[in-house]
């Protein structure tokens, strides 16, 4: 992509423990800047806790909410390229070509409550584990047991994407921008007194200083954008650099899908 004659992407900052990244993304048009931005929300594919076999809770929380907490567990999902989708596979309901078994056995026998967190997940692929932003990180709380209570579970992680559930999106969030002068008119901003107070040009907007912003320029209707700014924040499942790649493969994916089936067609 350094060739000049495509996108282009310039790397602005990455996040030390790497759960964010920031680039720019330009030479391009705003159909493929956004298209890049929802497969990286809906697309790019992780494992999730989908199905839950409670053997024993005597928590004071119902199973269907329990289910859901662990569902929500951010797993690691480098490898999902090894993991078949379960729509896919020869299996019955599960196995380990399409599945990955955590297993949840806490009992608390002292006085004091004692938390389920992550970290009491013991997984059966040791490629497929809750993620811990450290050492010290304690992990999700799923529940807290007082004396007596017990959680005896078998929990089957799943390949999916964010387009069944939002358990399986690898990104929290993508911020996205372009124009952010506002010289496309996209936006309309809504001003009381001043309009540089009360909409001061963002970070964004300072990173194009080369380019003289005059407010009584008149409005090119032809004008497009090709210069967009990204902020990718990572759940911790997927290297933010990984997630960016991977959507990348999917729409280059696509667009040889397209091509071939429009070749296959006659007109």
């Amino acid at each position: 992509m350094s060739d000049g004659k495509g996108p282009q992407v310039t790397i602005k900052s990455t996040d030390p423990i790497g759960k964010s990244l920031s680039f720019v993304l330009w030479n391009c048009d705003l159909a493929l800047a956004n298209a890049l931005r929802r497969i990286m929300i809906a697309e790019v594919p992780t494992m999730a806790i989908d199905l839950v076999d409670i053997e024993n809770n005597s928590s004071v929380l119902v199973d269907e909410m329990l289910a859901h907490r662990l569902g929500l567990i951010p797993l690691i999902s480098s490898n999902t390229k090894d993991i078949t989708y379960t729509r896919d596979c020869n299996c019955e309901e599960y196995c380990e070509n399409c599945s990955v078994v955590l297993n949840l056995n806490v009992r608390c026998d002292s006085d004091r409550n004692r938390d389920v967190t992550a970290r009491d997940l013991v997984s059966s692929n040791p490629n497929v584990t809750p993620y811990f932003a450290n050492e010290d990180d304690p992990g999700v709380v799923i529940c807290k047991l007082r004396k007596g209570q017990e959680l005896r579970m078998r929990c089957i992680a799943k390949k999916g994407t964010a387009k069944e559930h939002a358990k399986w999106s690898p990104v929290a969030a993508v911020g996205f921008e372009y124009d952010p002068h506002n010289r496309l008119r996209h936006t309309t901003y809504w001003v009381e007194t001043d309009a540089l107070k009360e909409w001061p040009v963002g970070p964004n907007g300072d990173d194009e200083h080369e380019i003289p912003v005059d407010p009584n320029e008149p409005f090119d209707y032809n004008a497009k954008p090709n210069r967009f700014y990204f902020v990718v924040e990572g759940t911790g499942v997927l290297d933010p650099k990984e997630i960016v790649e991977k959507a990348l493969l999917i729409i280059h994916a696509k667009v040889v899908h397209t091509m071939q089936f429009l070749q296959k067609m006659k007109w």
